[in-house]
């Protein structure tokens, strides 16, 4: 069990004072994996400076048994300066020296070191995550991003395994007839959070790029269980797509020498930054069909992780202030780099469909904060990997982007990293090359872009002549009373006409929007569109409307629409109307019922059906909702019925009839494609899609713990394993409610990832009886999560264990309460607070479906 420790979250002011304090000269860290299977052993030797001689500082190391203290050759009685997780110092010399021995547990969490056995197996895989304080969980540690370092790693393990770090991987020097020791070179200048052990019986596959300024050797790593799922040679190609790219843009080397990519399992996240050891989930390895969106959404983590060798790893925040930084400068290029080096091309057009979306609603929530976020201490950090530092910082330099100009812009970053390699910096000296770059004054700019909460709306207000011709026309913008800013967007104004059945793009003009009212001149006199498209280009980052006559457009025919991120601006302003209550439930989903089969963007056709199932279950007049969920299921099976066979959108639509399915005909289908009594041509019934179509079934009651059990004779997985817990606990039964909640938020020994397929299948519309009973628990339980398990597993089950299918204004009421007279953890407060704003958003939509 991992939770929220005195000690361990270190504020800003005690690294900024530790920082003025210490320069780190060099770490030496051995660990030893082959003392137990639950524990290893770590050795640090820690050498450092000091500005003020005789002052006392610490060092962190959490969870630790210590058995050894020694600072500058004197032996500390362990029990005296060990407390709280941290290493207390005194006394301290011009130059020092710490060493310190200790026993560690592995981790089951996710953080830390993670050891999993695969059941397929029985081969044993350890991995680190550090990000953002977990370094301290595997060897003694100054745990802050602007104290850099060089890190000598020496890592003894059984000599069969394979052992990778941030350096080069060396030839083991062997110990016994079963051990083995890797005494890899010292590494660059680096922070704590991104240095890395990955060690196990991993299969390895080796390439080279060879490139402007010379080869990177490329690795590539998996279990072994996985090795006819790693398609190394598309793996292979995208990245050397990206090394091509970014050495170009960047103009400077890839700084870490080799390049290893490490699909590791149970892992928290989609990928991490390690330097040169770039870990990432194995869910990216598919072992069943996957549609293009997958694809494309890998390639994005692929480029995701390389853009942050360059911004994050060499260039680095100075404070956890600057995480949006990182952050949002990689998600920008690694779509950037999609578009202009790959075969996916129009990413931008996915990440509207998926990613802004995501960013639109943390905007949106009570938790809002702005990009450059206030992180005070390490708490404050690890709530803020959301919406707003990935997809809405990423929107939001795409803007800057299009106000200084692209090639500006990378002669700014050029400027940047020169100044800065192997340094920290701060936002101010990247605004400043910018400025320099581009002759553009930026500070206002940051100010209300970065600085500042919320989203703007944008709404096209005009008047026509006879003919039809504008005769005025203006943008409004408007804020929320909350965060009231208004800001400077630079955006397109697309004018769409239907011409053969076609709607086709007659012009775009770019304005500057400033302040409430903008006037645009340039449209006066023109012919009034069938649709008029504010944020053509998606330039902005913005909730825009559409008038009366282009919503009309819309509805009638979105499916016309040629250009996809024209239709994706349009997906995302109808879907935005929907959960403003202005746009009603039943209208929305009609419009997806009726266009999406015409979706060509990956993303599209895959996220839309999900928004349109929210639609349903949650903004729909509960009333009416049934006959909604009738016409949404059978609108579902009559796609896949037409879908083409063999592709993606069969594919799609067969998951989403699975997860609608209520009636006896659909579950009747379910039931046929399991078993093999029915089918659908070109449809492969693979494992995955086994798996959906006996989860559908659980979740209706007909599939009880003996045909799971079946399935998972058929695949004795780790996969299979976190699927056949999700379908237990969508079981509609008091017992499997019961049995999952314990698995979700009571015990300590299930891994991170099962846990998180409990807690996700848990809540389902449709159960509300059932479930009921769990208002209460949650609350109960939401006092202390946060405390007994810590930020991963409290997180995940406060955020999706909201009971999100009550909304009711009873719920909302009874939520409110809590949350004005209970004492739990801020950070706890927080998900509880964003699902009654769920809650509330719910209401509205149904009393405005209700008509």
């Amino acid at each position: 069990m991992i939770g929220p420790m005195p000690g361990t979250n270190l504020t800003r002011d005690e690294a900024q004072q530790r920082a003025r304090l210490l320069e780190v000269a060099s770490y030496d860290v051995a660990l030893d994996l082959t003392s137990s299977e639950t524990t290893f052993e770590s050795t640090t030797t820690l050498r450092f400076r000091c500005a003020e001689t005789g002052a006392e500082t610490f060092a962190d190391l959490v969870g630790a048994t210590v058995h050894e203290v020694v600072l500058n050759g004197t032996a500390l009685d362990a029990s005296q300066v060990y407390a709280d997780h941290r290493i207390a110092l005194a006394g301290l010399q011009a130059d020092n020296e710490l060493v310190v021995r200790a026993t560690l547990p592995y981790s089951r969490t996710g953080e830390g070191l993670h050891r999993f056995v695969d059941p397929a197996d029985d081969r044993v895989y350890t991995y680190s995550q550090f990000e953002v304080p977990d370094a301290r969980r595997v060897y003694t540690t100054f745990e802050q991003p602007d104290l850099k370092s060089r890190f000598t790693f020496h890592v003894t393990a059984p000599a069969d395994w394979v052992v990778v770090s941030n350096a080069a991987t060396p030839e083991p020097e062997a110990l016994d007839g079963s051990r083995a020791v890797w005494h890899f070179p010292a590494t660059e200048p680096m922070s704590t959070y991104i240095t890395a052990i990955v060690a196990g019986e991993y299969h390895a596959e080796h390439d080279v790029y060879r490139g402007k300024h010379g080869d990177i050797p490329l690795g590539h790593y998996c279990r072994q269980s996985l090795v006819e799922h790693m398609d190394t040679a598309e793996l292979v190609k995208l990245t050397s797509q990206g090394f091509a790219f970014f050495e170009e843009a960047f103009d400077y080397p890839y700084p870490f020498g080799k390049y290893d990519q490490l699909y590791v399992p149970e892992y928290n996240m989609g990928a991490m930054e390690n330097a040169g050891a770039v870990t990432l989930r194995d869910e990216y390895l598919p072992r069943s069909r996957q549609d293009a969106s997958f694809y494309e959404f890998r390639a994005s983590v692929i480029l995701h992780e390389m853009a942050h060798m360059w911004f994050g790893d060499l260039v680095t925040m100075r404070w956890w202030d600057d995480l949006w930084l990182n952050e949002s400068f990689a998600e920008w290029a690694c779509y950037h780099a999609a578009v202009e080096a790959t075969e996916f091309d129009e990413s931008w057009t996915g990440f509207t469909n998926a990613r802004k979306n995501w960013a639109l609603r943390q905007d949106q929530l009570p938790s809002t904060h702005p990009i450059a976020a206030d992180n005070h201490d390490l708490q404050a950090v690890e709530v803020n990997f959301d919406g707003i530092t990935y997809a809405k910082g990423a929107s939001v330099l795409k803007q800057l982007v299009a106000w200084v100009g692209l090639e500006n812009f990378l002669v700014g970053l050029r400027a940047y990293f020169r100044a800065h390699a192997f340094g920290n910096s701060d936002f101010s000296d990247l605004l400043s090359a910018l400025e320099t770059a581009s002759g553009r004054e930026l500070d206002s700019w940051a100010k209300e872009w970065l600085q500042t909460s919320g989203v703007n709306t944008l709404t096209p207000r005009s008047e026509t002549d006879a003919d039809g011709a504008y005769t005025a026309f203006r943008i409004e913008q408007t804020a929320t009373v909350e965060h009231p800013t208004l800001r400077r967007h630079r955006l397109g104004i697309g004018l769409y006409d239907e011409v053969d059945g076609h709607l086709v793009r007659r012009t775009s003009v770019e304005v500057d929007v400033d302040g409430e009212t903008t006037e645009v001149a340039e449209l006066v006199g023109v012919r009034q569109p069938d649709l008029l498209l504010l944020n053509d280009g998606d330039l902005t980052y913005a909730k825009i409307r559409l008038d009366e006559r282009s919503l009309a457009t819309v509805v009638g025919g979105l499916g016309r629409l040629d250009d996809s991120l024209a239709r994706a601006l349009c997906w995302g302003a109808a879907w935005d109307m929907t959960r403003d209550a202005e746009m009603r439930a039943t209208d929305f989903v009609e419009l997806v019922l009726g266009n999406i089969a015409g979706e060509t963007d990956a993303f599209g056709s895959s996220r839309i059906p999900g928004y349109a199932s929210q639609a349903v279950h949650h903004f729909s007049d509960p009333a009416h909702r049934p006959a909604l969920r009738a016409r949404w299921e059978g609108g579902l099976r009559d796609l896949l019925d037409a879908a083409e066979p063999g592709s993606d959108h069969q594919l799609t639509f067969s998951r989403a009839l699975a997860s609608a399915a209520r009636s006896e005909e659909s579950v009747a289908l379910l039931e046929g494609l399991l078993d093999g009594t029915a089918g659908i041509e070109g449809l492969v019934v693979d494992t995955d899609l086994r798996w959906t179509l006996l989860s559908a079934l659980a979740r209706e009651g007909a599939a009880d713990d003996a045909r799971i059990d079946a399935e998972l004779e058929r695949d004795h997985t780790i996969s299979g394993q976190e699927r056949a817990a999700s379908a237990r606990a969508a079981r509609p039964t008091a017992e499997a409610k019961a049995a999952a909640w314990e698995l979700a938020v009571v015990r300590d020994d299930v891994p991170n990832e099962t846990q998180r397929s409990v807690v996700l299948a848990f809540m389902q519309p449709g159960q509300e009886e059932v479930l009921r009973p769990y208002v209460a628990r949650y609350l109960e339980v939401a006092e202390t999560l946060w405390e007994d398990k810590g930020t991963q597993r409290a997180s995940t089950a406060l955020e999706w264990l909201f009971p999100r299918p009550m909304a009711s204004p009873e719920l909302l009421e009874q939520v409110t309460t809590w949350l004005r007279e209970s004492p739990a953890n801020p950070a706890a407060k927080r998900y509880v607070r964003e699902g009654a704003a769920d809650v509330e958003r719910y209401l509205a939509g149904q009393a405005h479906d209700r008509g």
